[in-house]
């Protein structure tokens, strides 16, 4: 896997655009592009600036108090949620997960996205190229894609795997494993947003899926799917997701790839093998 990219500072006239001050510090995590200035979070925009902007109005109308806390999106003077090419958020307290932290990022995504329900499907969506966009299409079937020659068989087995399935789509989190920070005594923060239209229980899946790949197991197992019987096919797709997008940002000289492999075999066949083979409905 490539290193973490150096942090990009935002210029002054973006800081004065947003009316916040103080010296920059990057923010550990994500795709390291992330800034703390004062009270606010700015990260660019990275060619997405119509998404930022049907986002964040979106996302400042969110409801509180509702099992979750989000970052309140900034907006210039001018009323621009993107300024010279770069987003800016209310900076939000907590510490992230998900280690020790499952069940509270399954809950978190689940009152996220009831609040988010109602929201209509975006028409940025399948204007998308980047590998997350490409890979989510792949999963559901919408899209072929090649991969790197590692990850060739884990993706064959979990094609042949995967059957159709009935689930209302919304607008979700598609990436929250990582994206939920905790506080004493507060609800739990969703942060860095990342958009799909899809069933929720399939962005619970990829929560889970991660568990399954990077984390420990155990209690992501059992915290996710609901007994929801559609909850395979979910986890199915999720990893499919996880293993396209991977290969799609890998190179040729993928130092990683057998290790990276291996996670991902181990992955499917605990899915094949079902609850009685290591994963359980609460």
């Amino acid at each position: 896997m490539s290193e973490e990219p150096s942090a990009i500072l935002p210029p002054r006239s973006v800081l004065d655009a947003f009316g916040v001050s103080g010296t920059p510090e990057p923010l550990a995590g994500g795709q390291g592009r992330s800034v703390r200035v004062g009270g606010a979070v700015l990260k660019p925009a990275e060619g997405a600036e119509e998404e930022w902007e049907w986002a964040a109005s979106v996302f400042e109308r969110l409801p509180r108090g509702a099992g979750f806390r989000a970052p309140r999106p900034l907006r210039s003077a001018a009323g621009c949620a993107v300024v010279e090419g770069w987003t800016a958020a209310e900076f939000v307290e907590g510490r992230p997960g998900p280690r020790g932290q499952w069940p509270g990022v399954v809950a978190a995504g689940r009152a996220l996205h009831a609040a988010l329900r109602t929201q209509p499907r975006p028409g940025f969506l399948d204007r998308r190229t980047h590998p997350w966009a490409v890979a989510d299409r792949v999963a559901w079937g919408e899209q072929e894609a090649d991969v790197v020659a590692e990850l060739a068989e884990p993706l064959s087995t979990l094609l042949a795997l995967r059957r159709p399935v009935e689930a209302a789509a919304q607008l979700i989190h598609g990436d929250l494993t990582g994206n939920v920070l905790f506080a004493p005594g507060r609800d739990p923060a969703v942060i860095d947003f990342s958009l799909y239209w899809r069933p929720s229980l399939y962005a619970e899946a990829v929560v889970i899926g991660d568990g399954l790949l990077w984390y420990t197991p155990a209690p992501a197992l059992q915290a996710g799917g609901g007994g929801d019987p559609r909850w395979r096919q979910m986890l199915i797709r999720a990893l499919i997701f996880r293993l396209v997008a991977l290969s799609g940002l890998v190179g040729p000289s993928w130092r990683a790839g057998e290790k990276e492999a291996a996670r991902f075999r181990v992955a499917t066949e605990a899915v094949e093998r079902g609850p009685e083979g290591g994963w359980a409905r609460p």
